[in-house]
């Protein structure tokens, strides 16, 4: 038996935070939390990797989780990320998180310091004895220059309040063997959007997505397709949504993403360093993907 009930089933925006030179943007931030829930989205993450939560000061970062949980008043689930390489600040944010009413902690592995399978253990079962919510134990090595074992998985199931998985490592066989391993006691979630599908077909739960950023309503389609044995349909959506998938990795997330949601009125075209804006031939490139599925952009 898995510890908990999913947090969510279907598709869960890695969001955007609008920002100015001047800091968030509350109004177009509120603006879009109610867009994305009028358009079908399953859950929110607020301060994730697309939300860039590591430029974001530690008052910025709390602020965002506490105006996201007031904004959306339990609509749907908001997942607040809440990690960090020093554990005792990632204790601190998840119980910020949890006392703004998060339904839900995304908890990242270590980055530079990196640690052993051991320290990912010990960190990530301190994290979980602090929240009160169901943490997401978040696995992107590409970013953190560390994997978590399917091993380890087995461990950290043990815990009452580690619920669920986003698997952002491309591996597939070894996200099947994670499957094979803890498939039946922890819900696993697809982080990459290229890979929605094949994770649903091992028995996933969903994606944590930045491709529903720009279009939430169509992301929300796979899955809603997917779970009513339209697996046909799941597929040629999966494919359909390829080129702007593409598009919104061809560069480091959130660079793309945030020049998107820029074009759609929903924030500035602003990061702070080193992110920098996307290079303008990517730009055209994605803008003409965004209108091949209908935007007016």
């Amino acid at each position: 038996m898995k510890n908990n009930q999913p947090i969510f089933k279907g598709i869960a925006t890695a969001l955007v935070t609008p920002t100015t030179p001047q800091g968030i943007d509350y109004d177009r931030f509120g603006k879009l939390i109610d867009w994305q829930i009028e358009k079908g989205i399953n859950a929110l993450v607020i301060c994730g990797t697309s939300g860039e939560a590591s430029t974001l000061s530690d008052p910025e970062h709390r602020a965002a989780i506490e105006f996201a949980c007031e904004r959306v008043n339990h609509r749907v689930p908001v997942i607040a990320g809440t990690g960090s390489n020093e554990t005792d600040y990632a204790v601190e944010l998840t119980k910020s998180a949890c006392a703004s009413g998060a339904d839900g902690v995304l908890v990242v592995t270590p980055y530079y310091n990196k640690t052993t399978q051991n320290g990912l253990v010990k960190m990530y079962e301190t994290i979980a004895d602090a929240s009160t919510v169901p943490v997401i134990l978040y696995n992107v090595p590409s970013r953190t220059g560390i994997n978590i074992n399917p091993e380890t998985y087995v461990k950290l199931a043990e815990h009452p309040r580690i619920a669920a998985i986003k698997e952002a490592n491309s591996d597939i066989s070894k996200i099947v063997e994670t499957f094979s391993l803890v498939g039946d006691k922890l819900d696993i979630y697809s982080g990459n959007d290229d890979q929605i599908v094949p994770i649903l077909s091992m028995g996933g739960m969903g994606c944590i997505s930045v491709l529903s950023n720009v279009i939430p309503t169509e992301t929300v389609a796979i899955t809603d397709k997917f779970f009513a044995g339209d697996v046909a349909g799941a597929a040629a959506l999966q494919c359909k949504f390829m080129p702007l998938v593409r598009s919104l990795f061809c560069e480091t997330n959130p660079i793309p993403v945030k020049a998107a949601m820029a074009a759609m009125g929903f924030c500035e075209n602003y990061l702070r360093l080193p992110l920098v804006p996307m290079e303008e031939a990517h730009y055209q490139v994605m803008l003409q993907n965004m209108r091949d599925l209908g935007l007016n952009v």
